[in-house]
């Protein structure tokens, strides 16, 4: 829904190609956002457990290309914005709630793909990669709340409530930070 929103807002009319492919790689990565936590927890029908986390793993790196590709985009189009968005000098809030969310982000994915190397145990690695991916949704979904742009207000706050409902459920059902206190038997 945010999608077709966004691609009939008038706010696209004096934007630049590179721009408005920024804009949707960035509406495109909150509906992945969306998918995510259902995919980890197996919550969607037709996909087994194994399946869904391959899935899970999959759309995760979508979700970093697209990120990538919002922040290229824009860089392309005003390099001196991403410069101030990366250095906290930005006067507009939402630019500091997007940059936390990137690096957050690119820590899960970063976390997610050492898993093998690092032998970190899976209790231990779960809270870790539970607890960026919760600070990556919650930045991500204030940032989108503070931009006025083409998703439209109604799609967006539908499209990020459903996004920090769908990530609580996940988390509050795993419950990660009780792994670390439990004692084996």
């Amino acid at each position: 829904m945010p999608i077709a929103v966004a691609a009939t807002s008038p706010l696209l009319q004096w934007r630049s190609p590179v721009y408005i492919a920024a804009g949707f790689a960035g509406i495109v990565a909150m509906a992945l956002v969306l998918a995510q936590p259902l995919l980890a927890r197996g919550y969607l029908p037709g996909l087994s457990a194994r399946r869904s986390r391959r899935v899970h793993r999959w759309v995760g790196a979508a979700l970093v290309a697209a990120v990538a590709v919002h922040v290229g985009g824009l860089w392309l189009t005003s390099p001196p914005d991403v410069i101030d968005a990366l250095t906290f000098t930005s006067p507009t809030p939402f630019s500091d709630w997007g940059v936390v969310a990137m690096w957050a982000l690119f820590a899960a994915a970063s976390f997610a793909a050492a898993r093998p190397w690092w032998r970190i145990r899976p209790r231990v690695w779960r809270v870790g990669h539970t607890t960026l991916a919760a600070l990556a949704v919650v930045c991500s979904v204030v940032h989108a709340i503070l931009i006025e742009g083409t998703m439209g207000t109604v799609s967006k706050v539908a499209l990020c409530a459903l996004v920090l409902t769908a990530t609580a459920k996940v988390v509050f059902d795993l419950r990660p930070w009780t792994l670390l206190t439990r004692r084996r038997v």
